[in-house]
């Protein structure tokens, strides 16, 4: 699977208001975390020892990540 990784302020910019059902800092998103997005919107949070799916994202992400970081899937 591809991912494009940044952090949890840049996930906090491409999010759009009523796009996700839960609260990103609850789940554990600072604004130093490391997080991901995969082609299908699936949101996962670096943890110690693995990665957590904490959510999705919802419409043209692709498009606003993509302009958010400059960056491709990898």
């Amino acid at each position: 699977m591809k991912f494009i990784e940044m952090t949890g302020d840049t996930l906090q910019g491409i999010v759009d208001d009523g796009e996700l059902h839960m609260d990103l800092e609850s789940s554990g998103v600072e604004a130093s975390t490391i997080v991901r997005v995969n082609q299908h919107g699936d949101i996962e949070i670096r943890r110690p020892h693995k990665w957590d799916v904490i959510g999705g994202l919802l419409g043209n992400f692709e498009e606003r990540i993509k302009k958010t970081t400059g960056y491709d899937w990898a």
